[in-house]
């Protein structure tokens, strides 16, 4: 069987990749039955997540323990899986405000595969190995391998060379029993069926994706304190717009007017966090600072060393 033979033959045998026949005709329907028939292939997939729950909190809490030590978050796919995660890590300093070299997403074929496919570069295990290594890898790291199929060499590739590693490892895919999966130490696999449009797993496929890499960013950023409550302490602000959020975020969590809020703002330099801090601990921004590198970030923490508390 030659090479290509050999990878049609695996495709069939892929969820991701059946045939429907019930819409082959689909090209022929009306527009607004298209968009219906393609919402409601939308719909199923949050309950498909739903059902992987369970192996995906307990990602997070490896993932969290080891960032907390000073670990990072390495997302790592080709095409529309590595787009995915590139997309997730590049959200995380404005949103967390987390070093870019916290969280990183890796491409198959490098940054200009974003918006350009680099041919080949999805079907290369020592690639993954090569960008691994330019990383520098340790064993307080996490890499997560994305892939729809679960084949992806390169998504594969990375895995096995953090595991072997000692990192942390994540296989996030959409089909069961995956190869992916089998070679992370977590193996999480959001089975959302065959695609609308066959094979095109930036549908489907992609959505299941993004929704599992906002819980782990997610929930492993509040693990490590920078949330308080719902609400985004640790923002950058960067801009007209994320300062005017900083202020609410700080009122909403301290009820203070908005003199207050202004000069505990100053007294902390802009920081979302030491300045509620100020306002609630009553401490001076200096203070809030040293409570706050002490308690490692946690704001409940730090409130709890205060006089007021």
């Amino acid at each position: 069987m030659t090479a290509y033979a050999e990878l049609r033959a695996q495709l069939a045998t892929l969820t991701t990749e059946a045939f429907r026949p019930e819409l082959a005709e689909i090209d022929r329907l009306p527009t607004l039955e298209i968009a219906r028939l393609m919402n409601a292939e939308d719909a199923t997939v949050p309950a498909a997540v739903a059902g992987e729950l369970e192996t995906i909190a307990a990602a997070i809490d490896g993932i969290a323990e080891r960032m907390a030590r000073g670990g990072r978050l390495i997302y790592a796919g080709a095409g529309t899986a590595g787009r995915m995660g590139v997309l997730d890590a590049s959200e995380c300093p404005p949103t967390f405000n987390t070093d870019p070299s916290e969280v990183v997403g890796l491409i198959a074929g490098g940054p200009s595969a974003m918006v350009k496919a680099v041919e080949g570069a999805e079907d290369s295990r020592e690639l993954a190995a090569e960008d691994l290594t330019a990383l520098a890898l340790t064993a307080d790291d996490t890499v997560i391998g994305i892939s729809a199929s679960g084949r992806t060499p390169y998504a594969i590739g990375a895995v096995e060379f953090a595991r072997e590693r000692g990192a942390l490892t994540v296989g996030l895919s959409c089909n069961a029993g995956s190869a992916l999966a089998a070679a992370a130490d977590h193996g999480i696999e959001v089975v959302v069926g065959p695609e609308l449009l066959t094979g095109s797993t930036r549908l489907k496929a992609g959505t299941a994706q993004k929704l599992v890499l906002n819980l782990i960013s997610t929930l492993t950023m509040i693990r490590l304190g920078k949330t308080y409550g719902n609400l985004m302490v640790d923002m950058r602000s960067s801009n007209e717009k994320l300062r005017a959020r900083a202020r609410r975020i700080v009122s909403l969590a301290t009820g203070a007017p908005d003199a207050e809020i202004e000069a505990a703002l100053t007294a902390s330099d802009g920081e979302v966090k030491q300045a509620i801090l100020v306002i609630l601990g009553g401490v001076d921004g200096s203070t809030a600072g040293e409570l706050l590198t002490a308690s490692k970030g946690h704001l409940r923490d730090a409130l709890a060393q205060t006089p007021t508390r």
